[in-house]
């Protein structure tokens, strides 16, 4: 029977639990021993009070932009519950970075008319820069916490930006027990990171341990550039990071890893022979 690509391989998955089967499921499917630890959690604002009043003056607006599916998400869950439908949308131009945000979209009978080429910030300015936006309203629906290089770069374009908090990122309680013994005891041979989010928290759950010691001969996985600077920014080297940032991209850019791997253990005993 032939070995699965990640065989053996012991992969520790940090994002949300309601987000990780999909991307669990991938990895099993791929021969790898999935380890679930969720270093993050996606709960609604402290108040609706700023969406609802986007929400009451959507005609107002020329394009609604979502950074990501949680995003959808939750903005549709409000929609909901103020008892209003996606027809609601039907005014506006709507962009979307990635396409497990245009996915989410489509579910829900939503037109993307703006995808970026890379699902980054940049990327998606990048694209405005195309088409003229001077005087446009422009809302945006995102986490709490995140860049402002969007907006700040949508208003140098002369677009006028409203930015509304849909959901927030929380650290679950507990897990640094676990954690610290996974990676104490050489259990982990690949941490993946989805977020910058999730790398705050891994490092903030560690917070006075060493490490460099506990992340010896642990492979790094980042789904992306901005993930991975943050990633860099605590210490760590990234190995591992997708051309496409996306799960599907990360597991293939895993995969593809360790078959380059095995094809250099296997050509090792050769070039060894040919510079003793």
């Amino acid at each position: 029977m032939r070995e699965k690509p990640l065989s053996g391989k012991r992969i520790l998955i940090t994002r949300a639990q309601k987000q990780s089967s999909e991307f669990s499921s991938l990895l099993k499917k791929n021969g790898a021993e999935v380890i679930e630890l969720p270093l993050i959690e996606m709960v609604p604002p402290r108040s609706w009070r700023k969406v609802d009043q986007a929400i009451d003056r959507l005609n107002t607006y020329d394009w609604l932009i979502f950074t990501s599916a949680n995003g959808v998400d939750f903005f549709f869950e409000r929609l909901k519950q103020r008892r209003k439908t996606s027809r609601a949308l039907s005014s506006l131009k709507i962009g979307a970075i990635g396409p497990a945000t245009a996915s989410r979209l489509a579910e829900r009978k939503v037109s993307v008319h703006l995808i970026p080429k890379k699902f980054i910030a940049e990327s998606i300015l990048e694209a405005f820069k195309k088409q003229s936006i001077r005087g446009e309203r422009i809302l945006l629906a995102r986490a709490q916490k995140a860049r402002d290089l969007l907006p700040k770069g949508l208003e140098a374009m002369g677009a006028e930006v409203d930015v509304i908090e849909v959901y927030r990122t929380l650290k679950p309680r507990g897990g640094r027990r676990r954690l610290k013994t996974l990676l104490k005891d050489g259990k982990v041979d690949v941490i993946t990171f989805t977020s910058s989010s999730t790398v705050t928290h891994f490092v903030e759950l560690l917070k006075g341990d060493r490490l460099k010691d506990l992340l010896h001969g642990v492979i790094i996985a980042s789904i992306g550039p901005v993930t991975s600077k943050t990633a860099r920014q605590w210490g760590m080297k990234v190995q591992i990071e997708p051309e496409e940032y996306t799960i599907m991209g990360l597991t293939r850019a895993m995969v593809e890893y360790f078959k380059k791997v095995k094809r250099w253990r296997k050509m090792g005993p050769k070039l060894n022979s040919t510079h003793p």
